[in-house]
């Protein structure tokens, strides 16, 4: 299994910002990068006199002539506010903003450094799982068990939840205006850029561990997007990241539905037990066995979820799903699947079979 071999440095004279920010960094799972943390700019000298760095953020304090004749790719200056004019050579992120913002900058300076020049990146990869979370069903908690599901399931592993919906209502609910969101990375996929993880890195944001997109602002720029389109944004995320499971938030605006849930590694489907829904199921059950959709139907779980109504937006919102009854439900519904894979991992390695089916793309 290969290792990072770029190297992402931060040097900070700032101890206790440096430690926050390396913490920050361990969580992200998913940067293109091998990480290094320095508090001293003889360290950090020390350490580029035998190693290449790749990129350098470093605050306006540390920044000196010794550092500047190492071999370096790029420079960014960590700034504090005021500019030094000896450093207006350097593009400057300011300091004192959340980390999540700082890197989404670094991210999108690196990027317009290398433009359409391939960045040469190995990620340690594990096998990703793709989730998929739909239901026929209005109204049936859908996003709310997605959520759930994405912050219960990113305490241990590297998440990505993607909205496919045609109206999310992120913007209102974050009560955040987003520069740029799904519909943008889909526009960079189709220019054919090369540098795809280190685009997805500038534009993730990140909820109590669970990284997400923003999703499409517009129900024309999910509706617009091919099947096959949505298959290579899958696909490069499954190469080129080492997120262990992407969670597929899907509407019924996605053209060609059966064939992307089919690529789903599992599905869950809330379901009601009013007739109305009940009869909304069964329609596209039937639906799916005349378009030969029997492999889907093996991969639907349908769930039943418990009623929950909050009233608060924002982090609030999220802060209460996971420690709701719906958060309960969440929990022993994955250990319970958890406890199926194991006896069926232990069945197949009693009669010699092979292991259990990769996700798509892996």
């Amino acid at each position: 299994m290969k290792t990072i071999r770029n190297i992402f440095a931060v040097c900070d004279l700032e101890v206790e910002y440096a430690y926050h920010f390396m913490e920050y960094l361990n969580r992200k799972k998913t940067l293109p990068f091998e990480i290094r943390v320095f508090t001293s700019r003889e360290k950090l000298c020390e350490f580029a006199r035998d190693h290449r760095i790749e990129l350098l953020l470093i605050s306006d304090t540390a920044m000196c002539r010794e550092v500047e004749e190492q071999e370096i790719g790029q420079i960014l200056i960590l700034s504090g506010g005021v500019r030094d004019d000896k450093l207006k050579q350097y593009p400057s992120i300011y300091k004192y903003q959340s980390s999540a913002q700082v890197m989404r900058e670094v991210m999108a300076r690196y990027g317009e450094e290398h433009g359409t020049d391939p960045v040469p990146v190995q990620v340690v990869k594990k096998e990703t799982e793709i989730i998929g979370i739909y239901s026929p069903v209005g109204r049936s908690m859908k996003t709310t068990f997605a959520l759930t599901l994405g912050q219960i399931l990113a305490k241990n592993k590297a998440v990505l939840y993607l909205n496919l919906e045609e109206y999310s209502g992120f913007e209102y609910l974050f009560e955040h205006v987003y520069e740029e969101t799904l519909s943008d990375l889909l526009y960079y996929l189709r220019q054919g850029n090369p540098n795809f993880i280190i685009k997805l890195n500038s534009m993730i944001r990140t909820i109590s561990n669970l990284d997400y997109l923003p999703p499409a602002s517009s129900p024309a720029d999910i509706q617009c997007t091919s099947y096959e389109e949505w298959v290579r944004l899958l696909q490069e995320i499954v190469d080129t990241s080492n997120y262990e499971a992407v969670i597929l938030d899907i509407g019924d605006g996605v053209p060609r539905l059966f064939r992307l849930l089919d690529q789903c590694t599992r599905i869950y489907m809330p379901v009601r037990n009013d007739p109305m829904s009940q009869a909304k199921i069964q329609q596209f059950e039937n639906l799916l066995r005349m378009s030969q959709g029997e492999a889907v139907l093996e991969k639907i779980q349908k769930i039943r979820l418990p009623y929950h109504r909050t009233t608060r937006k924002g982090q609030g919102y999220l802060d209460d799903l996971v420690w709701s009854e719906l958060g309960d439900y969440v929990r022993e519904l994955l250990r319970k699947g958890a406890e199926m894979i194991t006896q069926e991992q232990e069945e197949k390695k009693k009669w010699g079979w092979s292991s259990l089916p990769k996700s798509a793309g892996s």
